[in-house]
């Protein structure tokens, strides 16, 4: 009788315990988060000069302090759970997955955003959350799932938590860290996913991230602002995917050369260039553009036609940088950007239904996840009548993103980190651990037993054919005594 095992409550609690915690952390995390954004906010309208001298310091000091106590903790935090979950060597896992990484992460995406900084924190929390589950992995105590269930579970977890998307979470988990390996609807995730979403609920409330949106398109006529949307925004994701990947492996010339030798100093001019094009914005693009994403949303605010590429463009600045956090946010906010200019060529539809449109097609092109991208957005929004044009949207913009860019950014992303972490460790000459034996599949166990082994071939006169031994002919072999 498997439930009153001891043993299997102990590890089912101890996983339920993890889980709440992850939530916890993801929850703080969002709060610290709102704190800083709405700190430099107000230190801005009091002495707008200030953002001058508080953004380069807090790049510099970000970047320092990654490189020389924290490594591992810099960029989104998607990637490093995506490589963690591919790498059988617990060692490259640790390198990217810790406590120690997951409280970092949170302190320097925190002191990012205070600096004002154009990051987000889903990505940041994806990895704290997998950093969290990652904590009870392996044997210690008792196998309680795979490593990479875990990780899938903690990253999904996070996304739950962060943002009050259940279903975002599931479809994250499935279709983002799980692109290259067979998702399997394991009871380990969904644990994760709805106790992480319970945490949420029993600590902010049942409330919706972009509040009730319930603007819609109509139709047939919706079907224009459904392909502009998705073909612009897919274009546009397409092209920040490969300017990325292609920041990530250095910049071209004396700057790239530059940034090497002078990290720190580099971060700090970065700074510089975000601080003055948020004063020279009116403030718009500093934080994860959640405030003006909303406001256009309601009606209360527009969004200005130079407000997408402004965007952009610290996006890229903070990615460059080398600090800790996200492009999954500030993505939302380029798409709400899109979506208002696109609403200028349709004067006839509403301009609040063309902002979540420009939102899921960008976010789709970025991240080539149509199926999260949409879910995401529609839970975000509460907007169920959206359901038909984002999801013709979200596959419109994967399919001229792919055109534009093959391989989609995390997974890029992730690849290169592995690839880099394995040269230095063949470089050290340290022989890689065993890796880890998968647990096998008691559904799989169930029917191999119901079935039985499997039944010898027949040939087509009926007779039985069996494989002969190694080393045995067809023919008989010969008496060859005397």
């Amino acid at each position: 009788m498997p439930w009153l095992s001891l043993g299997r409550w102990r590890k089912r609690l101890l996983l339920v315990g993890v889980t709440l915690l992850a939530g916890l952390a993801a929850i703080v995390f969002a709060i610290g988060a709102d704190l800083a954004i709405e700190i430099h906010r107000l230190i801005y309208d009091e002495f707008w000069w200030s953002t001058l001298f508080i953004a380069p310091a807090g790049f510099a000091l970000v970047v320092w302090l990654t490189k020389r106590f924290f490594p591992g903790s810099e960029g989104s935090g998607i990637p490093q759970a995506i490589a963690a979950s591919l790498t059988e060597d617990s060692r490259i896992r640790n390198r990217l997955l810790s406590f120690k990484i997951a409280v970092a992460k949170i302190f320097l995406t925190i002191v990012g955003l205070l600096s004002g900084a154009s990051i987000g924190r889903e990505g940041p929390t994806v990895q704290v959350g997998a950093s969290i589950l990652n904590l009870v992995s392996g044997k210690k105590n008792g196998r309680i799932a795979p490593t990479r269930d875990l990780i899938v579970a903690g990253g999904g977890a996070g996304v739950a938590a962060a943002f009050n998307t259940p279903l975002g979470g599931i479809m994250f988990a499935i279709e983002e860290l799980s692109r290259y390996r067979a998702f399997k609807a394991s009871s380990t995730t969904l644990i994760a996913v709805i106790f992480a979403g319970l945490m949420s609920l029993a600590t902010l409330g049942n409330y919706t991230y972009f509040g009730r949106t319930p603007a819609a398109v109509s139709w047939p006529s919706g079907l224009w602002p459904v392909l502009m949307c998705g073909a612009a925004g897919g274009l546009a994701g397409g092209l920040m995917t490969r300017l990325l990947i292609a920041s990530s492996r250095g910049l071209p010339g004396r700057v790239g050369d530059f940034a090497k030798t002078r990290p720190v100093l580099f971060a700090a001019i970065c700074g510089l260039l975000t601080a003055l094009i948020g004063v020279a914005t009116g403030g718009t693009t500093w934080g994860t553009g959640y405030a003006e994403s909303k406001a256009a949303l309601e009606g209360t605010e527009a969004l200005p036609i130079y407000f997408m590429f402004a965007k952009a463009f610290v996006i890229w600045l903070a990615f460059i940088s080398g600090i800790p956090g996200g492009v999954f946010a500030p993505a939302l906010a380029v798409g709400a950007g899109l979506g208002a200019n696109i609403a200028l060529l349709l004067p006839g539809e509403s301009s609040s239904a063309i902002l979540v449109l420009g939102m899921v097609a960008f976010l789709a092109g970025i991240t080539q996840s149509p199926i999260t991208s949409l879910v995401i957005v529609m839970e975000m929004t509460a907007n169920h009548q959206m359901l038909l044009p984002l999801m013709g949207a979200a596959v419109v913009a994967q399919g001229f993103s792919r055109s534009v860019a093959p391989v989609p950014l995390y997974d890029a992303l992730a690849i290169g980190m592995l690839r880099d972490i394995t040269r230095k460790m063949k470089a050290s000459n340290q022989p890689p651990e065993a890796p880890e034996t998968e647990m096998p599949d008691p559904h799989e166990l169930m029917l191999k037993e119901i079935m039985g082994p499997p039944k010898p071939e027949q040939s087509a006169e009926g007779s039985t054919t069996e494989e002969a031994p190694k080393g045995s002919t067809d023919e008989t072999p010969q008496d060859k005594s005397p």
